[in-house]
Parts: structure tokens; C-alpha cells; sequence
């Protein structure tokens, strides 16, 4: 891995995987997912990841007219790296998951690293009440769901995205075989460094939420990519803050945000997607290390800037 002082954070304002009964404060209509991504900017976050959902019901959905209702007002507002998903939601095809990014050309995507089991099925035992109809079916629906990445859907979006809009990627990896994925990718000249790799810990179906787990997936990265990669880490629910302290004192870069929990602190549903950034900058600034801004973001990473996007 690259050795920095600084770090990295990313802020997943919505996601695709809560649902709005889960929490009133997830950001659903593009008011408020400009609304959370510009404060998330302002609290320190470098690079703001976003997805988009039916401002009606709350659903994700992959339509480019959704996603421009929110990405020039973020752009306008503030200067963090805008980071489109390329995985969307559960059923979305390839072509609808792309559609959004081709239109909108931007520094960063998203890039699950292969095919898998995404299990949120055990949430929906968790409520008998929903706002809304779809949910319910929505997470039941992943017992019997496999999200597609495969090697044929990786290189067409290295040739898509990487070589016809000049956009780099976060490279989201679930499992230690998802690490190898990606050395297919660089080996065969899809991927050129530096590059951003997005552990992810303790998602159904993917690599549990276990410190040694942590390690053994930053020492294969080391083995894989020497110091051609920055590694950050995300980890679902009530991990996210203790697994981005480890990863931040081993000196890799963090995600926090309202797509990888809801929670601030134990037992705390957090309010906003700044608070948890807040958060996270307090932890990184008093164990003596440096928040990247927006600037030293693109400039570690290689990005080609804000200036080159088409919103």
C-alpha cells in the first residue's frame, strides 16, 4: 500500500440496501441527498458515494434523470469527488446500472469485484410495519439473489467507463477472492495505479466483520499490488466506526456514510451522514493523523477533476 499520513474519507450518503422504514433520517428525494452530500463534504468528507432512489417511494433505481437532479447541485456546492454506483440495486441489469455514470462522466464510480450472495433477507423479520409495499418484498428477495459481476461485466466497464470517460474506480471487495478479481484486472492492463481499493466487511454472503479478517485482506493486497493501491475499508452496521479506527492506525483511508449503517454510536441511530463524518475526522485527528481534502484526494488517486464531468 502507498504510504501517506493522509486519509481518505468517503461518505455513501443513501445507498440501495436500507430501506426508509428503517430510518427517517435516510436521505431519499434529491433535495436531500444534495442536501446530506454537501454536508458530509462540509464535515470532511473527500469523496461523497451516491446512488439514487424514487423520490415517491424511496426505491433505488438506476435513472439518470434522477441522479442529475442531485449531481449539479452537489458539484455546485461544494468541491469533494463525486463517486457514481456502478452496483445499484438488486434486479438492476448491467446496462441500467451503467446508465447513470455514462451520462453524468464522473472522476469515480463504484466497482463490485465480482459475483455474490448479498443477503439483507434477515432485516425484514425486524419490522411488521413498512411505509412502503416494495421493501419487505425488496429484502426477502436477496435469500434467492445473486448480485452479477463477472469477468465479462468487469472488462466491459474498465473499457466503458475507465477508457471512454477517463473515470477511476472504488474498487469494492467483499471477499480476499475479490482481491484477485482485481490482479486479473491489472495484469491485464484494465487497471492502471494508483487505485482505490474498498474493503468491505460483514455483508451476508461476503468476508466477516473480524479484525484478523481486516489484516489477512490487507496483507494479500500487499502481495497482490505492492504500493500501487490505497486501501479503505467499510464495515456494516455496528462495525463501521471501530473497523475505520483499525484500518486509519494501519494507515488506509475510511468510509462511513448512511449506506453502511445507521448508527452514530451503540445503540444511537445517527441523524445525519455529516455526523457520522464528523465522527470519524474526530477519531482520525486525535490518534495525530490528516484528513485528505477533496484536492489531495484526486491528486492521490490519479483523478482526471471536476472540471471534466458532464454535470
Amino acid at each position: 500500500m502507498k504510504k501517506t499520513d493522509k486519509v481518505i474519507i468517503t461518505c455513501a450518503v443513501t445507498g440501495s440496501v436500507h430501506t426508509p422504514t428503517m430510518s427517517k433520517h435516510l436521505p431519499i428525494t434529491p433535495t436531500e441527498v444534495a442536501e446530506a452530500s454537501i454536508a458530509a463534504a462540509e464535515a470532511g468528507a473527500a469523496i461523497i458515494h451516491l446512488h439514487a432512489r424514487d423520490p415517491k417511494n424511496g426505491k433505488p433505481t438506476p435513472d439518470p434523470g434522477v441522479f442529475m437532479e442531485f449531481l449539479p447541485r452537489i458539484k455546485q456546492n461544494c468541491n469533494a469527488v463525486v463517486n457514481i454506483t456502478t452496483g445499484g440495486g438488486m434486479g438492476m441489469t448491467l446496462d441500467e446500472r451503467l446508465a447513470a455514470p455514462k451520462a453524468a462522466s464522473p472522476e469515480m464510480t463504484s466497482f463490485n469485484m465480482g459475483s455474490m450472495n448479498f443477503g439483507l433477507f434477515q432485516a425484514a423479520d425486524r419490522f411488521k410495519d413498512w411505509k412502503h409495499d416494495w421493501e419487505k418484498k425488496y429484502l426477502e428477495s436477496t435469500k434467492d439473489f445473486v448480485v452479477k459481476n463477472t469477468f465479462h461485466d468487469m472488462e466491459r466497464i474498465c473499457k466503458e467507463l475507465g477508457d471512454g470517460h477517463g473515470t477511476k474506480f472504488e474498487f469494492e471487495c467483499y471477499d480476499v477472492g475479490h482481491l484477485y478479481s482485481l490482479a486479473y484486472l491489472v495484469d491485464r492492463g484494465f487497471v492502471k495505479p494508483p487505485f482505490l481499493i474498498q474493503g468491505i466487511f460483514g455483508i451476508l454472503g461476503g468476508i466477516g466483520p473480524d479484525y484478523d479478517n481486516l489484516v489477512f485482506m490487507r496483507r494479500t493486497a500487499d502481495r497482490l499490488f505492492g504500493e500501487d493501491f490505497y486501501f479503505s475499508v467499510l464495515a456494516a452496521g455496528r462495525h463501521q466506526m471501530a473497523f475505520c479506527t483499525m484500518n486509519a492506525i494501519m494507515g488506509g483511508s475510511v468510509r462511513v456514510g448512511m449506506e453502511d449503517s445507521l448508527y452514530l454510536g451503540k445503540g444511537q441511530m445517527t441523524e445525519s451522514n455529516a455526523a457520522q463524518v464528523a465522527k470519524i475526522r474526530r477519531i482520525i485527528e486525535d490518534l495525530s493523523l490528516s484528513v485528505a481534502t477533496p484536492d489531495e484526494a484526486r491528486q492521490m488517486l490519479g483523478l482526471k477533476g471536476g472540471d471534466k464531468v458532464s454535470f
